[in-house]
């Protein structure tokens, strides 16, 4: 087949496909939330669990239904924030993908995640998170912006004033080396100290096991605000898929927009894993199997991911809270067991695809 019908044949495919995903994207969406209502080691039937929101929701609650209490104030917030988290993480992946035009980027590339576990760890340690609920996503959001801003300095002083792509690619992976060993140094000092001890590990697992509407308050609205800039991107991000060159061609100013969806980036990772801890595979796995799905066009993928990732975390986390009930499971480790095979998979179908061709 000649080139040009093959192009045209694999546009056909990526618009067919991101058609079809948006029409069951909000309802996958909407039913993986109300099953993360319903399930849970209390028993509550699918009808009460929507008969009860939907009290809560038209402004006549029974405050003498522990369902209801159970729904609203425990699997709800839960349920919202680990859609939060998943679909800010996603959409981290799908713009340092982009950025990078490397399908591995994920959003520990920049070191942003360690920085942020490193600030928890700090927190958790000095008996901060243990005064105030605020402290512990307060300490992680704060060394999540102190390590981007080093890797920003870094880069740039190195390449004189410009920050070039590989140069943040480097300076990412060293720092976050190196927040990931004063976070081993923090916790094995702490282990002499067993509810410190265990707190940070537990921590450091990933999970949303007592989430409140306070830490989606706290998380939530820095998350949306990263992903609306990174949106805002859309366009340039596109052009940066063909290369620096041919974007500053056709009038992406490169530098700035690099600048630009790296803080945006910061800023939805910072927040993530301030609220609900490092949790890995969404933002590599996600934004990947859409863009197979879907074409690589950022308009769609961006906000696809972002349903992607939330319906991933929460599905993951249904698991976590069912399979040994009544033991739960961080919702971190659920999603690398489950990012893992698929990813394996897929590198192996692409490479595969590369000797073939």
């Amino acid at each position: 087949m000649p080139p040009e019908r093959n192009d045209a044949a694999r546009a056909s495919r990526a618009r067919a496909g991101a058609r079809a995903v948006e029409v069951a994207a909000l309802p996958v969406a909407a039913l993986v939330l109300v099953l993360a209502t319903a399930l849970g080691p209390a028993r509550i039937s699918l009808a009460d669990a929507v008969t009860a929101l939907g009290h809560r929701l038209s402004g006549h609650p029974d405050p003498h239904s522990w369902r209801e209490t159970v729904i609203w104030s425990v699997r709800l917030p839960r349920a919202l924030l680990g859609f939060v988290v998943g679909g800010g993480l996603a959409v981290a992946g799908a713009a340092l993908q982009g950025l990078f035009r490397n399908p591995l980027a994920d959003p520990g590339i920049l070191g942003v995640s360690t920085g942020a576990s490193l600030g928890a760890v700090l927190a958790i340690q000095g008996g901060l998170a243990a005064r105030a609920v605020w402290a512990l996503p307060a300490g992680a959001f704060a060394g999540a912006t102190a390590n981007a801003l080093l890797v920003f300095v870094i880069a740039a002083r190195r390449g004189r004033g410009r920050v070039f792509t590989g140069t943040l690619l480097l300076v990412g992976v060293a720092l976050s080396a190196l927040a990931i060993s004063f976070t081993t140094f923090i916790l094995s000092v702490s282990l002499d100290s067993y509810d410190v001890g265990r707190q940070i590990v537990y921590w450091l697992l990933g999970g949303l096991e007592g989430r409140t509407w306070d830490h989606l308050l706290l998380g939530g609205p820095a998350i949306l605000v990263g992903v609306a800039a990174v949106l805002a991107q859309a366009r340039e991000l596109d052009a940066l898929l063909l290369g620096e060159l041919a974007a500053a061609s056709v009038g992406v100013d490169v530098a700035r927009v690099r600048v630009r969806v790296v803080v945006s980036v910061s800023l939805v990772v910072g927040a993530a894993v301030a609220v609900a801890g490092p949790i890995g595979f969404v933002g590599l796995v996600v934004p990947h199997v859409l863009r197979l799905v879907i074409g690589a066009g950022h308009r769609a993928l961006v906000p696809l991911s972002f349903v992607g990732g939330g319906v991933f975390v929460v599905a993951a986390d249904i698991l976590g809270r069912t399979l040994l009930a009544p033991a739960e499971i961080p919702v971190g480790i659920v999603t690398a067991a489950l990012g893992t095979p698929v990813f394996l998979a897929l590198l192996v179908r692409r490479e595969s695809a590369t000797v073939t061709t």
